[in-house]
């Protein structure tokens, strides 16, 4: 049986530290997934697929496809927009849901997007909602299905690489007025990231 962790991070950087620790680990790439800020163009994948979110059925199946190639999950990340992140370098299961989710809209299918995607896959609401946002706010969130029997040692590597306390960030964005993520909120402006990204970097908020 296999249970899904998501753990969010600052910078890219680590967040592909911690994947590159799961494929260390055993866990297959088909089982893990990134969704990384990329609105200040400082997460730059080595292959780029660009694709619009929501502009049809196939957005899904073009993240989906850049999973599993020879080079490897990070080699494989492509580029794409989803409605209140902005411009994201994502690849891996989670991405390929969410991707198809915003598409399902343009067709008038009902769906969560990026939190429902993550709920879907067993995240709380609560967390969801402060994974998205933290994402919106020049993040980036790791996401895998890990069998049972690596559970202690794929959350010890998540852990190990900076990982963001989301119940701690949560308090934190509630200090400042905001309540859910919006997916029809406007995308965080470069200046606005790197003003997120001082503000962390003097220590987290507990």
């Amino acid at each position: 049986m296999k249970t899904t962790i998501s753990r969010l991070y600052d910078s890219y950087d680590a967040a592909a530290n911690a994947v590159n620790g799961l494929v260390d680990a055993g866990v297959p790439h088909e089982d893990i997934s990134i969704v990384a800020s990329n609105a200040d163009g400082r997460s730059v994948p080595t292959v780029v697929e660009t694709t619009e979110a929501g502009t049809g059925a196939g957005t899904g199946a073009g993240i989906g496809g850049l999973v599993g190639g020879g080079a490897g999950l990070l080699a494989g990340l492509g580029m794409l927009a989803i409605p209140g992140l902005g411009p994201v370098v994502a690849a891996g299961w989670l991405a390929a849901t969410a991707a198809g989710a915003v598409a399902g809209v343009a067709a008038g299918a009902v769906t969560g997007g990026i939190v429902g995607a993550l709920t879907g896959s067993g995240v709380s609401e609560e967390h969801a909602h402060v994974y998205a946002e933290g994402v919106r706010r020049g993040g980036a969130l790791v996401t895998a299905r890990v069998d049972d029997d690596r559970l202690g040692v794929a959350n010890s590597i998540l852990d190990r690489h900076g990982a963001i306390d989301p119940d701690a960030r949560g308090r934190a964005y509630r200090e400042t007025g905001w309540d859910r993520f919006d997916d029809k909120a406007d995308p965080y402006t470069t200046e606005q990231i790197a003003r997120e990204r001082r503000l962390y970097e003097r220590g987290p908020i507990v």
